[in-house]
């Protein structure tokens, strides 16, 4: 059944386009006339020791790619075509596989470790494939075994414990998993290539060892293991035995008090001596004991009590020593670092945890951190001055304003001077703080606030790192106006400040294209938070400056792929911009004929965009014309016949699923502007709409807003919606079936059967509402299967805030629309009385209003 394919494969690499063009559709041929073959073939390949390392290699990636993809669609499918495959061919591809194992060649054996995990998170969850942990572990207790063939079964078992759950192995497989990894972490039995498998092995393992860390002798001798590792002679094998302890820190954070004292000393030693690698790691176990006890923070409440996880408060007890620790790594800079956000060092690293530890404990940091910042600030040496500004930013947020407005009330003017630094490292940190400042902070005042812009536009026009950072500032610096009655205090700088803005969004001197994203991202904050009263002349003024922007992007030559790159990303940045113009002066009747005279040019201009093939650029022009349709109401009508084509386009869009997502949103913008008018677009939005909800390849998150949507076609156009019924309510039928069998013990997919639950019942709202006062009786099949619904989710104590809101609203739409038919439906069940007087006493106007509506409109069914 095998075919010989190692010319192919060697030709696949060739340097010659053509014969590896010609190679790679042999092989696409082959993969999709016989699958089982072709997979077999890549195995018999990777397996053969006579075979070139060149072909071995490529034939283990192929099986990889054969068997996952990060596209969550694709890589069902591949499981798919796995499961669908004859047992008899599956056990000949995984026996080569072990057997590749013991290859001499790294490479062939380091592929197959990963192709056997990935076999393995497809058939080891069905209870398939249980003889593979003992075939492992054979390998590791059989003797004289060469240490190549340890040392790859050690990592094998470290890729299968990464990709499986702890759910899907027995306690005795963990054990015998575990005792062997931790034997090949022994020193006098193995070789260091051999150890530092079995501790990066242990790392994955670890989430398996629940029950062998609640035994305490097991966990002291686990411990004891790890501990000794990281004291190792080799610095991978120390820099993988601190992985370990971060990974304990965050899985056994309960069980750590016995072993701190220790694991203090083991981190201090390697952040103060060791390597660099070696010490990262050793900061980051603070790093996660701090992530523990703020997530224990969270949740602390008065009625938790002493029933509460256990929050052994590690870092206040730490903390006299562990700050100066921290304290001294910021001092440890590279001479290039402020050039590249992306760097990451022990002076990063210590920030970061710093500024995790004043999560933790507040106000008990100032008084560690301040007397550095103080010492370092003034000193001529430029690490010195950094370390000081860093420091202070990084313990911002944590520490109280009451104790942290009067020490940056009174540095700011120092902050604001350090921005003339000579040091642009100096400078760099500097403007970082003061964005912080801005953010977390409410300390700017008619009295500082004219030095604070007059210094950020100065500082605009510095080094492109810097200007960046200067930038977020800015941003920050506008949000704290938002909602305020003192916005007007921002007005007269407005003009400056956007004029700024623009000439930095158009500085040549910037390699990427962060700043000019930074820049465009801030104009839209500034134009956002403005008060519009004040303000409206200079945004109708900036309105055909973007406009004219955008133009000048349709017209730029494109020579290479770069080039297309560069002009999407400017396109992106410019549609966003003039989204937010839009939605800002379409906010009230007075400005919005500003946006209506240019509304040709714009839709135009949006069309025109859609010819690059970017989906960032696509998105953004999506949510500007959702914004446009908002703003010209039932005049958009006449964009439609031009614009549907796009509509269509973008909801075909599976693989770039954001963009089909975005284009859900804006057919509903739509709906709200044109009300009935949409209707002759209605047949294609919709054959569309139903072929997405049963598509396997569109990524689930879509899914949520299109049941949503379907409530806003049946809002615009009313009892027309009638002949979609038979097709759309099935679906939220069935969805709401799947919300039933949802895990409650996976976060995320609760997470997702809260939108999935608010949306079907938004879908419902609205057709109940569509066909109110002509066709209710239409919706009568469907009462009896949408109260139950109602009432599987009242019976969830956790459900999320939104979905509380939008099932109390669906409830009264039902007995609203369907009058005293319900009358019956709500006499045979009560928990709706219960539900009611759940959102009576809720702190939220907005629920409570509805709720007083709903209980109306069934006390009128009740007595009808």
């Amino acid at each position: 059944m095998a075919m010989e394919i190692t010319q192919i494969l060697l030709s696949a690499q060739a340097l010659d386009a053509r014969v590896r063009t010609e190679a790679e559709a042999s092989l696409r041929q082959f993969q999709e006339q016989n699958l089982p073959a072709f997979l077999l073939s890549l195995s018999f390949e990777l397996a053969n020791n006579d075979k070139p390392i060149e072909s071995r290699r490529l034939a283990g990636i192929i099986l990889k790619n054969s068997l996952d993809a990060k596209d969550a669609a694709r890589k069902n499918l591949l499981v798919q075509q796995w499961v669908g495959i004859e047992i008899s061919v599956k056990s000949q591809i995984k026996e080569l596989l072990l057997r590749t194992l013991g290859s001499s060649a790294h490479e062939a054996w380091h592929t197959s470790a990963q192709v056997i995990a990935k076999v393995a998170s497809i058939e080891i969850p069905q209870k398939q494939w249980p003889e593979l942990i003992g075939a492992l572990l054979n390998n590791m207790t059989q003797r004289d075994q060469p240490a190549s063939l340890k040392q790859a079964t050690l990592e094998t078992l470290g890729y299968v414990c990464e990709e499986i759950s702890h759910q899907d192995l027995a306690q005795d497989e963990v054990n015998t998993v575990l005792t062997a990894v931790v034997q090949g972490m022994n020193l006098a039995e193995h070789s260091p290539e051999v150890r530092l498998a079995a501790t990066r092995a242990l790392c994955n393992a670890l989430a398996f060892a629940q029950t062998n860390f609640d035994n305490e002798m097991e966990r002291n001798y686990i411990m004891k293991v790890v501990c000794e590792t990281a004291m190792s002679k080799e610095a991978e094998i120390r820099q993988a035995a601190f992985e370990c302890l971060v990974s304990i820190a965050s899985l056994y954070y309960e069980l750590l008090e016995p072993y701190m004292q220790t694991l203090f000393e083991l981190t201090s030693n390697a952040v103060k001596g060791d390597e660099e690698a070696v010490a990262l790691q050793a900061i980051e176990f603070w790093s996660s004991i701090c992530d523990e006890e703020i997530e224990l923070q969270d949740y602390e409440s008065p009625e938790v009590g002493e029933s509460g996880a256990p929050h052994s408060c590690f870092i206040e007890k730490a903390l006299s020593v562990l700050v100066p620790m921290l304290l001294e790594t910021l001092l440890k800079q590279e001479e290039d670092q402020d050039q590249d956000d992306t760097v990451w060092n022990l002076s990063m690293a210590g920030g970061t945890c710093l500024g995790l530890v004043a999560r933790t404990v507040g106000d008990a940091i100032l008084p560690l951190v301040m007397p550095f910042v103080e010492e370092n600030i003034k000193k001529p040496d430029w690490h010195c001055r950094e370390a000081a500004t860093y420091a202070f930013g990084s313990v911002l947020e944590g520490p109280t304003a009451e104790k942290l407005s009067p020490l940056v009330n009174a540095g700011l003017d120092f902050l604001l001077s350090l921005m003339k630094d000579e040091n642009s490292h100096v400078r760099d940190t500097t403007a970082w703080t003061l964005s912080r400042v801005f953010e977390l902070l409410d300390i700017i005042s008619s009295e500082n606030l004219q030095k604070v812009v007059i210094v950020l536009l100065e500082s605009i026009r510095d080094a492109s790192h810097i200007a960046e950072k200067v930038c977020g500032a800015i941003y920050f610096l506008a949000q704290g106006f938002e909602d305020s009655e003192s916005s007007s205090l921002l007005s007269p700088y407005l003009m400056d400040m956007i004029t700024g803005l623009l000439n930095t969004a158009d500085r040549t001197d910037s390699s990427d294209s962060k700043l000019r994203s930074s820049a465009y991202e801030t104009i839209n904050e500034v134009v956002r938070c403005s008060n519009l009263a004040e303000s409206s002349q200079i945004i109708v003024q900036l309105l055909p400056v973007i406009m004219n922007k955008l133009q000048q992007t349709l017209e730029l030559q494109i020579m290479k792929s770069d080039d297309r790159e560069k002009q999407g990303d400017l396109q992106a940045s410019l549609c966003g911009v003039l989204q937010v113009i839009i939605q800002k002066l379409s906010s009230t009747d007075e400005t919005r004929p500003a946006v209506v005279q240019f509304a040709d040019q714009i839709m135009a201009l949006f069309l025109s965009v859609f010819a690059c093939h970017s989906s960032t650029v696509h998105e953004e022009a999506m949510l500007a014309i959702g914004a446009l349709a908002y703003a010209t109401g039932a005049e958009f009508l006449k964009y439609m016949p031009e614009f549907s084509k796009y509509l269509q386009m973008g909801l075909q869009n599976f693989e770039e699923y954001q963009v089909c997502s975005i284009t859900v949103g804006v057919v509903g913008d739509i709906c709200r502007a044109l009300d009935d008018k949409i209707l002759p677009f209605c047949d294609g939005i919709m054959e569309l709409l139903l072929k997405d909800l049963q598509s396997d390849m569109l990524h689930q998150s879509v899914k949520p807003a299109i049941f949503s949507c379907f409530g806003d076609i049946a809002l615009a156009i009313g009892e027309q919606f009638e002949k979609y019924v038979h097709h759309a309510l099935p679906m939220m039928q069935q969805a709401a079936e799947i919300c039933a069998q949802i895990d409650p013990s996976d976060e995320e997919l609760m997470e997702y059967g809260y939108q999935l639950k608010r949306s079907i019942f938004e879908a419902y709202s609205g057709i109940l509402q569509g066909f109110k006062d002509t066709k209710s009786e239409l919706m009568l099949p469907y009462a009896s299967h949408l109260l139950q619904f109602i009432e599987l989710v009242c019976n969830d104590k956790q459900r999320d805030e939104s979905v509380t809101k939008a099932t109390v609203a669906v409830m009264g739409d039902l007995a609203d629309a369907l009058g005293s038919n319900t009358k019956l439906l709500f006499r045979d069940c009560v928990f709706y009385i219960d539900f009611l007087g759940e959102c009576l006493q809720s702190d939220d106007e907005q629920l409570k209003e509805t709720a007083t509506w709903t209980q109306g409109m069934i006390g009128r069914v009740m007595v009808s």
